[in-house]
């Protein structure tokens, strides 16, 4: 392997560590919030569900990230340095600010943005484009109603319980977190393995977009070991800033986004987990009272969405004219 092609690796990785530190928070937060589980026990769990959901359900997604987005002979491995850089520092910026924004965004955003700069909009797979577009802006609201309808339908099937209830609701989050980490493994994960199969390709260590087993293996690895190590600030935006969780809002919201993010999987469209399970806490609190969400931390993670993939797309732009004109790369 040449040096800029294990420079590209080793970013993939480095942005999955983190894309895993950041999102470990959207399945543990209402874990943790609802005094489910403690902590460090919500973290395991999860990391191990995580590793193993690329495993379960294939790669589906990876290839549409690394082998339907764009044409690999379009590309160079700086431009992927330069794709990666950029959703890595837009990822810090905003973990460093609370703010929960979307991993997928950035990395979508910062191959946009490289591509049109390097070889013009035309190089871009308009119809991958849609199904990339469509999944990550549709997904949320799929988690918003999904989340509405099924706490209504909760309170519906247990209108004759006891408040002893609350126990179920407290030990089933066990297999609903469970379910939502394999759903997040297995989409998140592919994008990561999508942009590291794509290197290979380009970088002449592979002869067509086929996802080499050891991809899987240290892409899962890499996702894991940051899932266990958590992202504390947005576990306590998504965990208490939306409204107080009690068990029935957590296990609701993780049954909802497990099931959003794996039709997603199945379909190859890579989504958002921070924007469904946002979405979908949103969706529960709606469904209980819409007074009894913070609107204002809505409408700040909503801005962000928003510009997270022009603004990821300029600074993948910036940083790959940087290579070329300072640093002397191509």
């Amino acid at each position: 392997m040449s040096s800029p092609l294990i420079l590209v690796i080793i970013l993939a990785l480095v942005f999955e560590f983190i894309n895993g530190m950041r999102d470990s928070s959207n399945i543990v937060a209402t874990m943790i919030s609802s005094r489910a589980f403690r902590p460090n026990t919500a973290l395991g769990v999860t990391a191990v569900a995580e590793f193993f959901g690329p495993f379960l359900f294939g790669v589906t997604v990876a290839k549409t990230v690394g082998g339907d987005i764009v044409d690999s002979h379009l590309l160079t491995l700086n431009a992927l340095v330069a794709c990666l850089l950029a959703a890595i520092v837009w990822n810090m910026v905003t973990w460093f600010l609370g703010i929960p924004s979307s991993s997928s965004h950035a990395l979508i955003g910062g191959l946009i943005g490289v591509v049109a700069f390097t070889a013009g909009f035309g190089a871009i797979n308009l119809k991958a484009i849609y199904k990339v577009l469509i999944g990550l802006f549709i997904s949320p609201l799929a988690g918003f109603v999904a989340g509405f309808i099924i706490l209504r339908l909760i309170y519906f099937l247990a209108r004759h319980a006891s408040p002893n209830i609350n126990e179920f609701f407290k030990r089933a989050q066990l297999f609903t977190a469970v379910g939502l980490a394999f759903s997040h493994g297995t989409n998140d994960a592919q994008k990561t393995m999508g942009i590291i199969t794509l290197s290979l390709l380009i970088g002449g260590a592979l002869d067509n977009f086929t996802v080499p087993f050891w991809v899987i293996v240290i892409s899962a690895s890499t996702m894991a070991l940051g899932t266990a190590l958590g992202g504390w600030r947005l576990i306590r935006t998504l965990g208490g800033k939306f409204y107080k969780i009690r068990p029935v809002h957590s296990f609701a919201t993780q049954m909802t986004s497990a099931f959003v993010i794996l039709a997603a999987s199945f379909g190859g469209a890579p989504v958002s987990t921070t924007q469904v399970v946002s979405s979908a806490i949103v969706g529960v609190g709606s469904s209980e009272r819409f007074g009894k969400v913070r609107w204002t931390v809505v409408t700040d993670i909503l801005i962000a969405w928003m510009i997270t993939i022009p603004v990821s797309g300029l600074i993948s732009a910036g940083i790959y004219w940087f290579i070329v004109n300072v640093a002397g790369g191509r």
